[in-house]
């Protein structure tokens, strides 16, 4: 073998840039844990809702009911990440969560649960989320070098992209084969593990904000959004595309049972053949230093998967064919995770370490967002049904990225040319 062959070998084969940091290693297992707990958790909930009311509008209540905090705190939690030590704050956030799903567990290994139940604690969940999410992105840029960030925003996003096939398949499995509570008690122990990882964790110095109270420190960072317009148009956009496209996870199970005829191991098929689709968009940008066309990925990606959408709402209605809708879901999923991912890089590239934990605490709300999207979908849903619901939402997403999206010149431009935050301390797009 030739030593030019040799050298293709060993890259070939290399692990990710990020994954060369031990602690941003550590660090990726623990919330690696997490993840596939939160996934489980929120399958497990939803089918749990479904089998104690039958109704998509008590889905849709759940999902306000973890969104409403959520959505009302970010921008707290965003502060609170560029103020105090990230470590300690995640680490109690993910102590809270386990507390939490154990005691849902609890409650419904004893037979006793309730919808209002699984409501609060889904409010209270949204609390703790609210100021785990801005803590996470504003800690694990600063476990590697300025040059593998992009590696590490890849690999973040693989793991949301990745357990999306594993989880629901493991949490269809665990339900099928012993009960829901076994699925929560699943999920708690993730959220445990992640809080040992981030224990063992040294980060360096990290730059705090040197604002005299939260508002004021709140009130700077929304001022820098109104500054650098390309900031806050990604972040509408992925709003609006949470709250129209991503509200067909909260009806998931009456797509599932009601219109296609399966059950949860069917459900978590569906689920896991879109976060198939995901996972090889993630890595595929993973392996690209930077990709120079981020803009007309964001239109092109949030276009197909709105069409994607409506198209998979409609036939599991007309057809009712469950082959095509995963090669639908499939597609859903390629589309999606392609412009998900461009937006996220392009936050975390150019966002000054200093602003982040208020940026990515907005922009945190776009998860936020999906449970609330789940209500109005559920809500649409109860008078036309499902179907014609996601339906509606998908078209939406597509005329939105075809529309405003278009016309915003900076938006199209995005990877192609360096767009500067206008901050003391800012970073240029490469």
């Amino acid at each position: 073998m030739t030593d030019m062959n040799r050298c293709k070998n060993r890259t070939l084969f290399a692990a990710p840039p990020s994954l060369r940091y031990p602690a941003f290693r550590r660090y990726w297992f623990g919330t690696l844990a997490a993840v596939n707990g939160f996934q489980i958790l929120r399958f497990a909930e939803l089918w749990l809702v479904h089998e104690l009311t039958g109704s998509p509008l008590f889905l849709g209540y759940v999902g306000l009911a973890n969104a409403a905090p959520a959505i009302g705190l970010n921008l707290f939690g965003g502060v609170l990440a560029d103020k105090l030590d990230k470590r300690r704050l995640i680490m109690t956030t993910q102590v809270l969560a386990a507390t939490l799903v154990f005691a849902l567990a609890t409650l419904t290994v004893t037979d006793v649960v309730r919808p209002w139940h699984v409501m609060a604690i889904a409010f209270l969940a949204g609390i703790v989320e609210a100021f785990d999410g801005p803590a996470h992105e504003a800690l694990y840029p600063h476990l590697v070098d300025r040059k593998a960030i992009m590696s590490a925003v890849a690999l973040d996003s693989a793991i949301w992209q990745g357990t999306r096939i594993v989880a629901p398949a493991i949490a269809g499995f665990i339900i099928a084969m012993a009960s829901t509570a076994a699925a929560f008690y699943v999920a708690g122990f993730g959220f445990l593990t992640m809080a040992v990882a981030v224990y063992t964790l040294k980060p360096p110095p990290i730059p705090a904000s040197t604002g005299r109270s939260a508002v004021g420190d709140l009130i700077d960072g929304l001022r820098f959004l109104a500054r650098n317009s390309i900031f806050s148009f990604l972040i509408g956009m992925t709003f609006f595309n949470s709250f129209f496209g991503l509200a067909y996870v909260m009806l998931m199970p009456v797509i599932a049972v009601d219109v296609l005829g399966v059950d949860a191991d069917g459900q978590g098929i569906l689920m896991s053949t879109g976060g198939a689709g995901a996972i090889i968009v993630t890595l595929g940008l993973g392996s690209v230093n930077n990709f120079g066309r981020r803009g007309m990925l964001v239109i092109g990606g949030a276009t197909v998967f709105g069409l994607a959408l409506a198209a998979f709402a409609l036939t599991t209605e007309f057809v009712g064919s469950y082959s095509l809708a995963l090669v639908l879901m499939f597609t859903m999923g390629v589309f999606n995770s392609a412009y998900m991912i461009s937006v996220m890089s392009s936050l975390q590239i150019m966002v000054p370490d200093n602003m982040r934990g208020r940026v990515m605490g907005i922009f945190g709300m776009t998860w936020s967002f999906m449970p609330l999207g789940g209500m109005q979908a559920g809500a649409v849903a109860h008078f036309i049904g499902a179907p014609y619901a996601l339906a509606i939402g998908g078209f939406a997403v597509a005329a939105f990225a075809l529309g405003p999206a278009l016309i915003y010149k900076n938006l199209r431009s995005l990877g192609t040319v360096a767009q500067v935050p206008s901050s003391s301390s800012t970073t240029s797009e490469p």
